[in-house]
């Protein structure tokens, strides 16, 4: 699967259509100004002397592709961790799930700080590292080592897409808080990454 490379994003009007164990902190959930930033999309007056802060295209794009991505993920883990063939892998499952629960709570507020709506910008878009209807419905009907298989492989994909895309955001984001909570997200699934390509049936399921 090739990367995505957030550069059109920079160029971009405000939205993207391209398209974790939990984490230490809640990097990112508090803002780093008391002001009501800026965006690409929407913008808001400060209180009386307090710091502007302005959100550019990448981090708009970021944020709304990360948090469509982090939903989805949360569907196909809560699967996982209920109809797991193996344990480890739904003890993966559940404690992956739960960590990206808590990205999830930190990805809404920053949208919040942004001015962005909630909605799923990329709602019918297949992009890589996304968990589609499709995928979710391949995973129902599947059964024991085969399901683990699917399970493993759309996870490893949606991990390492939202840590290349995270990685992207560090570079050329334009917010400190949404570089530091895409800091965060990269270590996560760093981290993830490792133990998830340990578990039973990884390198048959990966190749």
């Amino acid at each position: 699967m090739n990367p995505i490379d957030l550069a059109p994003l920079r160029r971009a009007t405000g939205l993207v259509l391209l398209g974790a164990l939990v984490l230490g902190g809640t990097a990112g959930c508090s803002p780093t100004a008391d002001s009501a930033p800026r965006t690409a999309q929407a913008r808001k007056s400060p209180p009386a002397g307090a710091p502007t802060v302005t959100s550019t295209a990448s981090d708009v794009g970021w944020v709304q592709l990360m948090t469509p991505m982090n939903q989805q993920a949360v569907k196909l883990l809560a699967l996982a961790a209920e109809r797991a063939g193996e344990p480890r892998v739904r003890d993966f499952a559940e404690r992956l799930r739960t960590g990206q629960e808590s990205e999830l709570v930190c990805l809404r507020a920053l949208l919040t700080r942004m001015g962005l709506p909630g909605t799923d910008v990329h709602a019918g878009h297949d992009m890589p590292g996304m968990v589609t209807v499709r995928d979710l419905e391949a995973a129902r009907a599947a059964e024991g080592p085969a399901f683990d298989r699917l399970v493993l492989v759309q996870i490893r994909d949606h991990l390492r897409q939202s840590a290349q895309v995270s990685r992207s955001e560090i570079t050329s984001g334009g917010r400190a808080d949404a570089r530091e909570l895409a800091a965060a997200l990269v270590t996560a699934r760093e981290t993830s990454l490792a133990e998830l390509e340990r578990l039973p049936g990884a390198v048959r399921a990966l190749g």
